[in-house]
């Protein structure tokens, strides 16, 4: 084959460094969000948050490219002077009517003696005056200092952990050493639930090794420690399976006849207990039908998991990027300030690089470029998402009026032709936003669903099927639950058509028990 040079023709989408940026930015979370402005303000020196005291707009677009005289400095200077003063901590260090001002050093030193001296007590109770002889006009008093204050958070997450309940409680047996540090082996080899997931053989081959005596010391000790951890608090705990969970639970009550049936319930296969098979489980145990379902009863109640109330779970605390208030007889779309970036580009830096010129000043203004890029990326992504969100109001009113039984049928085909956008972009914006509601907090994608047939020959969405379904088994009879032949036919007479599997699908979505387990015996 011989070889040649030939010329072509041809068009192709390059996507320049800002487009990538912007693509980047509308797909993040608003966690992810901030976590790259965070980024890009240890990355980039021209890049600044913008203080909300000055007058400047939301995003210092305007602002950016032009330069900032001395005097508007000055000024700017002076305002942040002038600012306004918290009347309400003024009022708390003044001194109050009839009082003489001192300096600070001198009131800080002498406050325990103007407490003696004027109020009296014999110094076996801390006293303190009452603010109602003071009349309305008496300064506030904080119980606290401002160096004690303890953030919210904080004082959530000092919990007690389940290895820290049960060590306190081991505190007050009288064990010896070797015991001790037994027990205190075991509690610290408890999963999140509460269990002993390894057995005790291979917890003490772990420890002895090839030492068959120290093996044979340490599985007995064992038994010892895992004796005295069956009877703490939460009950339950320590149990190697979900059957001596429920067990070491009904000890303390073993002298009812329902309690002993229980026992002898747990000791058959889970399988069982979970079909609630009345009739297998009356053959098994001996009892009767009614002494069983008494002891299903019984077992229904009991804490499978013993461990995990002490089990710190973080919470993920949605913050709502979009928020939807009622005006007038509409609803009114606007943007949460609180995760909107406030940025800009630094005004010193900025005019210092337009005096300089050179290798290095073209890097710096390649720097500045970005900081702007950045910012404008930033501002287009709230506006699309704005823009997006209304456009969801606007098709999805009856929702707000009604609730999600009057939510209609939505693709994000529909929302990219009306704004002229692709349909990925549609699917970055709606992913990991959420939107503030009058009934909760939505994800922007909730709002989207698929069409269901209907006798009328109009399409009802699957969101208010799935409405529809958990209405109808909310309202069920509990000994007679509805099968999902049953919600098939109920929503057939409603006028949508929706068969058995789609049925189960949805119901498995909303995470409902199927009609054997949602029945109470």
């Amino acid at each position: 084959m011989k070889q040649g040079l030939s010329l072509r023709v041809s068009q192709h989408l390059a996507l320049t460094p800002q487009l990538q940026q912007s693509i980047r930015l509308l797909q993040l979370s608003t966690l992810e969000l901030s976590q790259e402005v965070e980024q890009m303000l240890d990355d980039n020196p021209f890049l600044e948050m913008a203080d909300d005291t000055a007058e400047r707009e939301q995003f210092g677009l305007e602002q950016a490219d032009a330069p900032v005289s001395l005097d508007a400095r000055d000024h700017e200077g002076a305002q942040e002077v002038s600012a306004p003063v918290d009347m309400a901590s003024l009022s708390a260090t003044q001194p109050a009517a009839g009082e003489t001002p001192s300096s600070e050093s001198s009131s800080d030193s002498d406050a325990p003696a103007a407490l003696e001296e004027s109020w009296e007590g014999d110094g076996s109770v801390e006293t303190a005056p009452d603010d109602s002889e003071w009349g309305s006009d008496a300064p506030a008093r904080k119980n606290n200092n401002d160096d004690e204050e303890t953030d919210a958070i904080d004082l959530a997450r000092g919990h007690e952990t389940l290895q820290q309940h049960l060590h306190r409680q081991s505190l007050s047996l009288r064990l010896s050493p070797e015991d001790r540090a037994a027990l205190h082996f075991l509690i610290e080899s408890l999963n999140d639930d509460g269990y002993l997931q390894d057995s005790l053989e291979q917890l003490a081959a772990g420890l002895a090794g090839d030492d068959l005596e120290a093996f044979e010391e340490l599985q007995q000790r064992f038994g010892v420690a895992l004796g005295l951890l069956h009877h703490m608090e939460p009950a339950g705990v320590g149990a190697r399976d979900l059957a001596e969970c429920l067990s070491l639970q009904l000890l303390d009550e073993r002298d009812s006849p329902q309690v002993r049936a229980a026992l002898a319930v747990c000791k058959q296969p889970m399988e069982l207990l979970a079909k609630r098979d009345v009739k297998r489980l009356a053959a098994a145990t001996g009892c009767s039908d009614d002494l069983v379902k008494a002891a299903i009863g019984i077992i229904g109640r009991l804490d499978p998991k013993p461990g995990r109330r002490f089990v710190d779970v973080e919470r993920n605390l949605i913050v709502p990027d979009v928020l939807v208030v009622k005006a007038g007889r509409g609803f009114k779309v606007l943007l949460n300030g609180d995760v909107m970036p406030k940025l800009r580009v630094h005004d010193i830096y900025a005019n210092a690089l337009k005096a300089h010129k050179g290798q290095q000043a073209a890097a710096l203004q390649q720097r500045l470029q970005e900081a702007r890029w950045f910012i404008k990326n930033i501002q287009q992504r709230f506006e699309t998402i704005l823009r997006v969100s209304t456009a969801i109001v606007e098709r999805q009113k009856n929702f707000f009026i009604h609730g999600e039984l009057a939510m209609r049928p939505l693709v994000l085909r529909e929302i990219a032709d009306e704004l002229g956008l692709h349909e990925s972009t549609i699917s970055r914006v709606t992913t990991a936003k959420y939107m503030s509601t009058p009934y909760g907090t939505f994800e922007l994608k909730y709002f989207f669903g698929s069409g269901l047939g209907t006798e009328t020959g109009a399409n009802a969405s699957s969101t208010a099927v799935r409405a529809l379904i958990k209405q109808f088994v909310s309202a069920e009879n509990a000994a007679k639950p509805l099968s999902d032949n049953q919600i098939s036919d109920m929503l057939r007479e409603q006028g949508i058509e929706c068969a058995r599997r789609t049925v189960a699908k949805y119901r498995e979505a909303l995470r409902i028990a199927p009609a054997n387990l949602r029945k109470t015996l």
